[in-house]
């Protein structure tokens, strides 16, 4: 019985999106407008209407658009010895890294599950040039979709970003790529889904972009205040004078602020460096 109520609740929905779309619509942004009038009438959900408006601005983006700048690379120099690079791989967390010579010039990728056989730490036996990958360099006016493409193709998850005359301008992933269509992916990052603020350290936190100003003035012992946003990502966002994209920084009242991640209407996550003198034992600690 439930199952026939099921069929028939479905079948309704798609005959009134059938109905929705004889609607011909005569532009992308056109197509947009109409499926949210049809998440408007529940006809779809939120979700599959953020995974569809992905899809469709998706050929649009370019491979400078969601690029993680020179900048913020993580990397590993060719003639670093092993326990080195064993503690960068361990501080940051991520799976590659790019490998750079004397010249900065970068060499290929390092992939941190090759590192697992030396986990004894046979230095004498581990030569980093032995377990490089090549890496693959693509420009930044790339379409996403074509790079989409590429990595399918190559099987592969980094590509080095390079401008018109052939310098690194950054990287971008195949994790980077695919969250511009389905959202955002766990990582490092993340946050429980009930926490607001996660404590690195005394200093460095991850914040959300919509933790309510009073929460973040509680758990950090600071006085944010404005009469238009009550969030921080808000807050940061009206000091840059617009909506800055992923990797970009700004100092605020002794607070440097990263963007970690934001899409086309808000900030999502932040880093933030508490730059005040070194905390009082009175300073409260984030849980």
């Amino acid at each position: 019985m439930n199952n026939d109520n099921d069929n028939k609740h479905w079948f309704m929905r798609l005959t009134r999106l059938k109905q929705l779309l004889q609607i011909e619509p005569q532009s992308k942004e056109e197509l947009i407008t109409l499926l949210r009038h049809a998440q408007l009438k529940a006809i779809i959900d939120a979700e599959t209407l953020a995974m569809i408006e992905g899809v469709i601005l998706f050929s649009q983006m370019k491979v400078r658009d969601i690029m993680l700048p020179k900048q913020q690379m993580t990397s590993i120099n060719e003639e670093a010895p092993l326990n080195d690079i064993i503690n960068i791989v361990t501080a940051s967390g991520h799976s590659r890294f790019p490998v750079l010579d004397n010249k900065r010039e970068v060499i290929g990728i390092l992939h941190a599950k090759d590192l697992l056989s030396f986990q004894e730490n046979h230095e004498n036996d581990f030569d980093l040039h032995n377990l490089i990958r090549p890496a693959s360099f693509v420009p930044e006016s790339k379409r996403l979709n074509v790079m989409l493409t590429e990595f399918r193709a190559n099987r592969n998850h980094m590509a080095i970003v390079v401008d018109e005359y052939g310098e690194v301008a950054g990287f971008v992933t195949l994790e980077d790529i695919i969250e511009q269509i389905i959202g955002d992916i766990e990582d490092e990052f993340d946050i429980d889904e009930e926490a607001y603020i996660k404590k690195h350290d005394d200093a460095h936190y991850i914040v959300k972009g919509h933790t309510p100003l009073d929460d973040f003035n509680e758990q950090l012992q600071t006085n944010f205040l404005d009469p238009t946003y009550d969030t921080i990502g808000g807050i940061v966002m009206k000091n840059f004078g617009y909506l800055p994209k992923r990797g970009e920084s700004i100092t605020i009242d002794h607070f440097k602020f990263k963007v970690i991640n934001a899409d086309a209407r808000s900030i999502k996550l932040l880093e933030c460096h508490d730059l005040r003198p070194a905390p009082s034992t009175e300073r409260k600690s984030v849980e």
